[in-house]
């Protein structure tokens, strides 16, 4: 790793700065595209994890990519899959409102409701767009299976008070009291999973068809969801193949996958400055960064992330905790050690920063944003995107 810090040179970027690799982006897409090429399935972008558009050219099949859209959780998305992505675009929200949902249709290829209420309220407003645009909108429902795979709770869509799905038995009282509650239902949703393997997915998928295989016969697409991590090295592609295979050959269906971290897993860093180090139980490293504004689930999972070049505490010569400049006590980073003292203007390379990061970060305490750059590690070309100053601070509020 040392070597591609060598290469990325982190002292000629702005700071704090995430910086996404091209290069890496399109090798994970490239294992994503063996599934399609094998499985005939679709795989799509979860906006939500990873929405830095001037990626797209790279992922998108419209363009120079292999993937065939996008899936979003609000009309913004949508409106970003649509006009940047150029391809499919779906669209799930917890619950819409009337205006949200009129707006996303007007982008929307598929939408997915999360409850039989929602769908029997809004098909008139489904069917209003349709006739607008011209065109069929495919509309589908959420299922919770009611089977976890033991995610972080607080990412764990199948957890005992998941909001998130139609659970088994809600889905048969709707049926009952309703036989024709499916009219218009084209397919069928579910995601259960969060950065799991392929074994999740298959006893995942048995407890699916247990509680919905039956009405599969009747749907054009059935979609896997996110959170499988295909292009993490011990991933195991041909298991997901096979369930895919399954799901597709025995039911004529479609099949859909929407992973949002598998399409740029360790394909982004965050490029950070030591701005101070001060002295309380253990010697503690002030970025210009913060855990609390800029890389948040560090503090929502919690977990640590790696940095080139640093060891647990106590490994190297020179042990520190990393903490950011908001004014908020916890916002820590975590505990590292590195071969020398940190001093000011050390430059640190964070890992696996381009997920979850840049869609999540915030301007708590006026802090400005990260720069946005992308790089392509095989070609050295580099281009700063995006910087922030007062105005976007300002604007928002």
């Amino acid at each position: 790793m040392l070597e591609y810090q060598n290469k990325l040179k982190p002292e000629t970027w702005p700071s704090p700065c995430f910086v996404t690799d091209l290069a890496l982006l399109r090798k994970n897409v490239e294992i994503l595209d063996r599934v399609q090429l094998r499985t005939g399935a679709k795989i799509m972008l979860a906006l939500k994890c990873f929405s830095q558009w001037m990626t797209f050219p790279v992922l998108s099949r419209a363009m120079r990519g292999p993937l065939y859209g996008c899936c979003a959780s609000s009309p913004d998305e949508a409106r970003l899959a649509k006009e940047d992505f150029c391809g499919e675009v779906h669209a799930f929200a917890a619950a819409w409102s009337e205006e949200e949902l009129a707006e996303t249709l007007r982008y929307a290829d598929h939408i997915v409701f999360n409850s039989f209420a929602q769908w029997k309220r809004f098909k008139p407003l489904v069917k209003k767009a349709e006739a607008e645009r011209g065109m069929e909108i495919e509309c589908g429902l959420r299922l919770n299976p009611e089977h976890s795979e033991g995610a972080v709770p607080i990412y764990d869509p199948c957890s005992p008070g998941s909001r998130l799905g139609i659970r088994p038995s809600a889905f048969e009282a709707a049926l009952a009291e309703d036989p024709q509650a499916l009219d218009g239902i084209s397919g069928l949703h579910f995601h259960t999973l969060c950065e799991q393997n392929s074994d999740c997915l298959a006893r995942t998928l048995e407890a699916v068809e247990k509680h919905f295989g039956k009405y599969f016969h009747q749907m054009k697409w059935i979609n896997f969801g996110g959170g499988h991590h295909i292009s993490r090295d011990d991933y195991d592609v041909e298991l997901l193949c096979q369930c895919i295979e399954h799901v597709r050959d025995t039911y004529k269906v479609q099949v859909y996958l929407e992973p949002g971290e598998a399409v740029a897993l360790n394909a982004g860093v965050l490029v950070a400055t030591v701005l101070d180090v001060v002295q309380a139980d253990m010697p503690i490293a002030i970025l210009d960064t913060s855990a609390a504004c800029h890389m948040p689930d560090v503090m929502e999972m919690p977990y640590r992330p790696n940095i080139i070049g640093s060891g647990e505490a106590g490994e190297k010569a020179f042990t520190c905790r990393l903490a950011g400049k908001s004014c908020l006590a916890g916002d820590v980073i975590g505990e590292y050690s590195f071969d020398n003292v940190l001093e000011p203007g050390d430059k640190l390379v964070f890992l696996d920063m381009a997920i979850y990061s840049m869609v999540k970060t915030t301007t708590f305490n006026g802090l400005r944003l990260p720069s946005i750059a992308i790089w392509d590690s095989e070609t050295d070309q580099r281009r700063v995107t995006r910087t922030f100053g007062y105005e976007d601070f300002r604007s928002r509020l």
